[in-house]
């Protein structure tokens, strides 16, 4: 199978990340940095201390790392750029797909071989009615969208 990375779709980070090197390297998982705090809807982003528990001594002379560095310091996490991201009217749980057995690559594609990341699936109504298909999960308006009286 070939890979297509949608570099028109590329979005420059404040810091240069590779998330291959961290997954093969570090082996770090995706909740390792990408946590579900309660009630596990959104995984959200590392804050610089987690990062700065390995790079204190790893990268350290590192200008990407320097600049983490910098906002670590000063209080600030870094202002990554949103890559994914779903409409507000859509109702979505990374707890409850996780726990239904999908896996990140599922809706984010091969991160975890990747050097900089793109959109490479899509996350649009037919995608994820699709998905809801192939796997039988409720597929009903309801299922994703508040119901309006």
């Amino acid at each position: 199978m070939t890979t297509v990375l949608l570099l028109w779709l590329m979005i420059d980070q404040p810091v240069p990340f590779s998330h291959k090197t961290h997954a093969e390297a570090a082996k770090l998982k995706c909740a390792d940095c990408h946590a579900m705090p309660d009630p596990g809807e959104r995984a959200t982003l590392p804050p610089t201390g987690k990062c700065m528990a390995c790079h204190v001594t790893i990268k350290s002379d590192s200008p990407a790392v320097a600049k983490l560095s910098e906002a670590h310091k000063a209080k600030r996490n870094v202002p990554w750029k949103r890559i994914y991201q779903i409409p507000g009217y859509v109702f979505f749980s990374h707890r409850i797909h996780t726990e239904a057995g999908a896996t990140c690559a599922n809706c984010h594609g091969a991160v975890a071989e990747r050097d900089v990341l793109t959109k490479e699936v899509e996350t649009n109504m037919g995608a994820c009615m699709s998905c809801h298909m192939k796997y039988k999960a409720p597929n009903d308006c309801t299922t994703c969208h508040e119901q309006r009286n």
